[in-house]
């Protein structure tokens, strides 16, 4: 099985990989919950039996065709940078960091498929993949499964279809989501008026870690809400139209800033470039809405076309744990916020000065030929 050293330097398959308008759709994320019949779900259940179903399933999720040569770890065995570390990379929940035992995270070799085990249900699985791609990510996860129900046996009704611990999730128990760049939205202030209309049709809106947490980087999750009475190719559909509106609301507003106020697009990427490449001290917030403005000149023309990967990776790298986990020893909040602005400054000190007579409106991709 892979080590945690080895997990840590290799960067996840989405990050290297161009998806579908990944200029705006970082990634595209679908997660499905599952039960075993019969134990009782990990919430209500006592830390020696969560540790038999763990002792249960984690073999089984090991010996999975698409695990091979994967990460597997008892969550007990890691400590709590280690874990952050995880949910830094999007690998596993904030809830499942927090577990005292009897929780583990089987994890494939290019990250794009990750199991945790007794999280608030007995399998959380995720798929994530890169841009737009929601169909791809819920075929491979789909797969898997299909696998584990010829293994294990579901809590199933055949009314309210997979039972799960959070009523909201009965159903499918599937939950798609897309992870969405929207700086010309927030630029314009228009984007509250996106997420209003997107609540409003059932769907929710969410920060950089999911329920409960901030949109940094003007970073968005889009997901949907309901799992009971939907087939997921209907679910998924849904949220790709959805999805695909909101990618032509954050096109036209980046052109208009292009158009109409070309000047403070500018400066917003002149600032952020200067910050981050001559800054010695930067809080984990400002260096992230720094960065967000760095991919916003990429992607109109002004810095290098392919800064955009540098700074996906930098989004994880430049958190806490990853300082802390890089560095070998736990670091305080000012020797943090030192070593992210020193990170940044050697990242990025090839990156050459912002052209603002490069500076191009958004162009829509060629349609697909079909």
């Amino acid at each position: 099985m892979m080590k945690f050293a080895t997990l840590l330097r290799k960067p996840p398959e989405w990050m290297l990989l161009d998806g579908p308008h990944r200029d705006i759709v970082i990634t595209s994320r679908v997660r499905l919950a599952r039960n075993l019949d019969g134990p009782a779900f990990p919430g209500f259940a006592k830390k020696e039996d969560r540790t038999t179903v763990m002792q249960e399933l984690q073999p089984v999720v090991e010996g999975l065709p698409e695990m091979k040569d994967g990460f597997s770890e008892d969550l007990g065995g890691l400590d709590a940078i280690r874990k952050q570390v995880l949910v830094e990379k999007h690998l596993i929940s904030r809830e499942q960091a927090a577990k005292s035992g009897g929780s583990a995270a089987v994890i494939n070799r290019d990250q794009s498929l990750s199991i945790m085990i007794n999280e608030e249900d007995h399998l959380r699985m995720q798929s994530i993949r890169s841009g737009l791609d929601l169909r791809v990510a819920y075929a491979a996860l789909d797969r898997v499964d299909e696998e584990l129900d010829g293994l294990v046996k579901f809590a199933f009704h055949p009314r309210f279809g997979y039972l799960t611990a959070c009523p909201t999730n009965l159903g499918t128990g599937m939950r798609a989501s897309a992870m969405l760049h929207l700086p010309g939205l927030v630029l314009s202030e228009q984007v509250n008026q996106v997420i209003a209309a997107v609540n409003k049709i059932g769907l929710a809106v969410r920060g950089l870690y999911g329920e409960g947490t901030e949109a940094l980087a003007n970073l968005f999750q889009i997901s949907n809400q309901h799992t009971l009475g939907e087939r997921e190719p209907e679910i998924i559909a849904r949220l790709e139209r959805v999805i695909e509106q909101i990618i032509n609301h954050e096109r036209n507003a980046r052109r208009k800033l292009v158009e109409d106020q070309p000047h403070k697009v500018l400066d917003h990427v002149g600032r952020a470039y200067a910050a981050l490449r001559y800054a010695h001290i930067l809080e984990s917030k400002e260096a992230l809405t720094q960065l967000s403005m760095l991919r916003l000149g990429s992607d109109l023309g002004i810095l290098p076309s392919d800064l955009g990967r540098t700074i996906d990776t930098l989004l994880v790298e430049i958190q806490p744990a990853h300082l802390q986990i890089n560095s070998q020893r736990k670091l305080g909040p000012e020797e943090r916020d030192v070593l992210r602005a020193e990170t940044l400054r050697q990242r990025l000190a090839g990156v050459p000065e912002p052209r603002p007579e490069s500076l191009q409106p958004p162009v829509d991709p060629e349609p697909p030929v079909i």
